[in-house]
């Protein structure tokens, strides 16, 4: 069975919460000794349903030796905190060239994909200006909301309102601008693929989460970089910009951090921190510790 769904929805979904592991269960933690601190790496998925509250025990440690908070994006900035700008921001990223149209780029297929956007809500003729990848997206999303999964209830989200309460900061390894650059950068062919791969996985969706929760919930990394590695073989064009050409990127601002005096806390999505070239990998190819919790 397919689970491409479920692996953009931890790759893009832009960290699910679950009750306390048991003490002898793994988690989605790794430590990273520097010489005077330690760098915690949390994997998350970005959205939560309320039914799923509660961080595994060795999350909670990290947090409360943490002196700082380090995320995808800084949701401490008051612009990424306004879901009314980032949407215009995402839809302004979004619009096709001048002389272009959704209709067009997917040509014959514009049937089917309508019809079934339709289903799901969207009129695809009222976005007729945009890219596919906004397309797929945007379809994404209503698949988990119509699931229960919301950003609101998300670890993140979560970590966010602790942070404010304690006076911890948060800072961002990258902005929306570039998150959404990142699949407008992917040719209009694969944008489509990306698109009508959405749409093929929808009908599989609930067992395909399911599967990767308790991936997730039990620490199993090699459950999730078995999904990575064969999604990523499946379709490179769009999961190696997706992950591991930003795993290289965060590492560069992230081993900084091994030589300060704080501890931190980074978390970001799951599939990032494990399988080849995760930031985990890469951390590890640069000769530190890392150690799963």
């Amino acid at each position: 069975m397919s689970q491409r769904l479920g692996a953009l929805l931890l790759a893009l979904a832009g960290a699910v919460a679950v009750p306390g592991a048991a003490a002898d269960e793994r988690s989605a933690l790794w430590t990273v000794r520097g010489e005077r601190n330690t760098v915690y790496l949390f994997g998350s998925i970005h959205v939560l349903r309320p039914g799923d509250v509660g961080l595994p025990g060795a999350a909670e440690s990290a947090y409360a030796d943490a002196e700082q908070l380090v995320m995808e994006i800084d949701l401490d900035d008051p612009a990424v905190a306004d879901p009314i700008a980032i949407a215009a921001q995402m839809q302004h990223s979004a619009r096709l060239p001048d002389g272009q149209s959704l209709r067009a780029v997917l040509g014959k297929d514009y049937p089917l994909i309508a019809e079934r956007t339709a289903e799901a809500g969207l009129d695809l003729a009222a976005l007729d200006g945009f890219a596919p990848w906004f397309i797929g997206t945007v379809l994404l999303q209503l698949e988990i909301t119509k699931r229960g999964f919301v950003a609101e209830h998300g670890i993140e989200q979560q970590f966010a309102e602790r942070a404010a309460r304690d006076r911890k900061p948060i800072s961002g390894l990258e902005t929306p601008a570039q998150q959404f650059a990142t699949l407008g950068g992917l040719s209009l062919a694969d944008q489509k693929r990306f698109l009508l791969m959405t749409i093929d996985d929808a009908d599989e969706a609930d067992a395909q989460l399911d599967a990767l929760l308790k991936a997730w919930r039990t620490g199993d990394t090699a459950a999730l970089a078995r999904l990575l590695s064969e999604e990523f073989a499946a379709f490179p064009e769009l999961y190696r910009p997706l992950t591991e050409d930003r795993n290289r990127a965060w590492v560069e601002q992230l081993t900084p951090l091994l030589d300060e005096r704080d501890d931190y806390l980074v978390v970001v999505g799951a599939l990032h921190l494990v399988g080849r070239n995760s930031v985990v990998d890469l951390l590890r190819q640069r000769g530190y510790a890392v150690t799963q919790r």
